[in-house]
């Protein structure tokens, strides 16, 4: 099995990059935001040809449930930044692009088996909202969260990566790490404190899932 995983930025890259070395595993980097994302996963499906594309990097938590190094592992993906309007019928949903499904979802054996993991990080199954924002204020997650209460993460890739896939049909999944608590954090400090002291560890939970999934 051909695994590829998408991160954001450089210190996640040289992270990840750290704990791969099978031939049958990629690790690129796409680059900050929506746009950026979804080039760079075409261009892994178009020269790599994955069997499954895994989102991995950090995000801001929601909700009381939600620490900081904890992981939210994608049972739905969504836009909180798109709006189209409401169609003819009034179908189309906020955050959703149309034509395309109002959230998109992994595969289900791939989330089954994220959820089996035990790696010793707490894993919690969750939506996981993208938009082009780091959220650095409660106001701008106060927001995020009245459009999608049940956001467990907010990102700025995983569902421009998601929508991707779905189009070209390669299984995807998302692990987040959360890094940042932006309804308990005011300044972003939390943020530059994980990076500073704490992210050192944060990726065995998407270690432990390649391993899982190439052992089939």
């Amino acid at each position: 099995m051909k695994v590829g995983i998408i991160v954001a930025m450089d210190k996640e890259l040289r992270q990840l990059k750290q704990l791969f070395d099978g031939i049958d595993v990629m690790v690129q980097k796409c680059g900050i935001g929506k746009v950026n994302a979804a080039l760079g996963t075409q261009r892994m499906i178009n020269e790599f040809h994955p069997d499954v594309i895994i989102s991995s990097g950090c995000a801001g938590g929601n909700g009381e449930e939600i620490n900081v190094q904890d992981v939210v592992v994608s049972s739905e993906l969504a836009y909180h930044d798109v709006y189209c309007g409401s169609a003819i019928d009034n179908s189309t949903k906020y955050g959703q692009v149309q034509g395309m499904p109002a959230s998109f979802e992994p595969e289900p054996w791939l989330l089954q088996k994220a959820l089996n993991l035990n790696c010793g990080v707490k894993v919690h199954a969750g939506l996981i909202v993208t938009g082009d924002w780091f959220v650095d204020s409660r106001e701008k997650m106060r927001e995020i969260v009245g459009h999608f209460p049940n956001a467990k993460a907010v990102d700025m890739e995983s569902c421009a990566i998601a929508q991707t896939c779905y189009i070209n049909k390669v299984p995807f999944i998302s692990f987040r790490v959360i890094s940042d608590i932006p309804l308990r954090d005011t300044d972003a400090s939390q943020y530059h404190d994980f990076w500073n002291t704490m992210a050192e560890h944060s990726f065995a939970v998407t270690k432990s899932f390649v391993e899982s999934i190439m052992a089939e």
